[in-house]
């Protein structure tokens, strides 16, 4: 007599369940987490320590020796360069020119930037192509711009000239005066950046609620008042940031004047507009090669911008928590 025994097994169409053999995270892996951000942001310090940090602490060292490009260095003076500039009457004057300069030039240019801004924010045919017609004067080179601008407010056969002839006007010596050659710089300043400036400020103006313009408009509010009490204050940080950069940038006017005085860095006859930066190339490569006082102008020039910037920063700084309150 036999038996049936039967072996059990697996049931038809199931299997076990495979468990997965741990996974072992590597140690270059693990390195690779922790330290990859490191890496990413590695080439941006190296940058600014070979071309920011390292020149900031050698102009720094230099500004407290005795050193010229023709009899090298000549020792340890403190801060006897400091002082000989401080009461050099040269220096304040090229200070004024800097400060007129940059005073005449930014705000004029930072209002007409907001007003422009202020018309492009509107529903407009061709929006894009204005926009990016308002660009091209500041990715254009500045050499180019120099060279324009020089022939226009040529003495003799100028363009700005001719236009004040026909309107009945003397021809200007536009180089042989303080006001005017300002007046030219300015134009040759903000004809630049205005337009950079007026797309910081359309930005900033678009993540603007509509819904508050459209509540103002049901009060009442005219689009001067609606400009003034809605946009205005919104965007203040933003306009304090392009005073901040503006003021920067003025402070180290350079290429502008020395391209309209045809590259000669004395800023007219009776240096009418050499700024600092053209000061400090003066002294440093034309006048005497002195590099130990030239890296002291340049310091002076770094903590007149500093005190600016802190300022500003202070002033948006203070912007912000008044309107998050």
């Amino acid at each position: 007599m036999t038996s049936n025994v039967g072996v059990a097994g697996p049931r038809h169409g199931r299997r076990d369940p495979v468990t997965p053999p741990p996974r072992r995270t590597s140690r270059f892996g693990k390195l690779d987490i922790k330290y990859s951000p490191y890496i990413f942001v590695a080439p941006f310090f190296l940058l600014f320590a070979v071309f920011g940090a390292y020149p900031l602490v050698y102009t720094a060292v230099l500004s407290l020796r005795k050193n010229t490009l023709t009899g090298g260095d000549q020792g340890f003076v403190g801060f006897e360069n400091y002082t000989k500039v401080l009461t050099d009457e040269h220096f304040w004057t090229v200070i004024g020119n800097t400060f007129g300069l940059f005073i005449i030039s930014t705000v004029p240019q930072l209002v007409l930037a907001l007003m422009i801004a202020s018309w492009l924010n509107k529903k407009m045919r061709a929006r894009t192509a204005i926009r990016m017609g308002i660009l091209i004067p500041n990715i254009t080179s500045v050499a180019a711009v120099g060279i324009v601008f020089g022939l226009i407010f040529a003495d003799r056969y100028g363009l700005a000239n001719w236009l004040l002839q026909t309107v009945g006007f003397d021809p200007v010596e536009w180089r042989n005066h303080r006001w005017s050659s300002w007046t030219a710089i300015a134009f040759m300043v903000d004809w630049r950046w205005t337009g950079y400036n007026a797309l910081i400020y359309l930005a900033a103006m678009q993540a603007v609620p509509k819904e508050l313009y459209e509540s103002a408009s049901l009060d009442g509010a005219s689009a001067m008042r609606r400009f003034w009490r809605i946009t205005v204050p919104l965007i203040q940080p933003t306009i304090l940031f392009t005073v901040i950069i503006s003021t920067i940038g003025g402070m180290q006017l350079f290429t502008e004047p020395l391209l309209f005085n045809y590259g000669r860095v004395q800023g007219g006859s009776l240096n009418e507009f050499q700024t600092v930066a053209m000061y400090i190339y003066e002294t440093t490569f034309s006048n005497n090669f002195n590099v130990g006082r030239g890296a002291a102008i340049s310091w002076l020039l770094f903590l007149i911008i500093l005190i600016f910037a802190l300022i500003n920063f202070a002033l948006v700084r203070r912007s912000v928590k008044g309107q998050t309150r």
